[in-house]
């Protein structure tokens, strides 16, 4: 494999037939023991579905919390040069159901891209929790997969039109309502309690990680003389703070503009990683 440029991003190559969800029918299939073993090996791609696809195989194997892998926009942005064919990508895939975009609760303007075979999967999960407590009004979670999530693209949604996609299945009620709430399947926005975002169950732990790797990561660049490390040494840095590896926080501080790759002069193709 060619040494990756120092900006981390490639340009798009031709427009190519794209691919739906990685396990439709297991087209283009990535198996986990294809994961590259150094960062450095893995640190552009293509275009925007090979980039999905094998940021999702490389979601990092969490313990004591379920959930299927899901990609930062900002880690996107990090490996495909040209942000405008992303963006029209990811809009293009939304429509064709491939995938969802939801806005995170990390006080920042983080958007998580999850393929929709994968958010079936966690919502399911969620629902199966929900339903095991014995509770009326659990039709709601087959009309909110059924009416909603499949004709509703945005991140958001607002309670009229909610309640009327709803209503689809059946009557509704406040407390269909608060049964999505709770299964985390959607949150009230704070500046208007009619509008919701929809979200990924059980996501709170990994979001309290993602802002403390954040922190982390840049605390310990700036104890350095330079502000910089080389990339393979920060590589094998193990966080203290966060059930995410390095290699998911430096995609996404990357492609937020936090941090920068440097080619190290002493070493020719060898990278750092530094502080914007």
């Amino acid at each position: 494999m060619d040494k990756p440029s120092s900006s981390y991003s490639s340009s798009s190559g031709g427009k190519k037939k794209r691919p739906r969800s990685p396990s439709d029918h297991n087209e283009h299939p990535v198996d986990r023991t294809q994961m590259y073993t150094s960062l450095e090996d893995a640190l552009t791609f293509s275009d925007t579905m090979i980039a999905l696809q094998l940021m999702r195989t490389q979601f990092p194997k969490l313990e004591k919390v379920v959930t299927e892998p899901f990609i930062l926009q900002s880690q996107l942005y990090s490996s495909v040069r040209d942000r405008t064919q992303v963006d029209r990508d990811l809009e293009s895939l939304k429509k064709d159901n491939v995938l969802r975009l939801f806005k995170l609760n990390t006080g920042q303007d983080d958007h998580a891209i999850m393929f929709m075979d994968d958010y079936l999967k966690q919502m399911a999960f969620a629902v199966k929790r929900s339903t095991s407590k014995d509770q009326d009004g659990t039709e709601v979670f087959e009309w909110f997969e059924r009416y909603v999530i499949h004709s509703k693209l945005e991140a958001s949604i607002h309670q009229r039109e909610l309640c009327s996609l709803l209503s689809l299945g059946g009557d509704i009620t406040d407390k269909h309502i608060t049964l999505l709430m709770n299964a985390g399947l959607l949150t009230r926005q704070l500046i208007d309690p009619n509008m919701y975002w929809f979200s990924i169950p059980s996501i709170g732990p990994i979001l309290k990680g993602l802002t403390q790797g954040r922190k982390e990561i840049l605390s310990l660049l700036n104890r350095k003389k330079y502000k910089e490390m080389l990339l393979s040494s920060l590589e094998k840095t193990r966080l203290r703070f966060s059930p995410l590896d390095v290699r998911f926080h430096l995609r996404d501080l990357i492609g937020s503009g936090h941090i920068k790759t440097v080619q190290t002069p002493t070493d020719s193709g060898t990278n750092s990683i530094a502080c914007v």
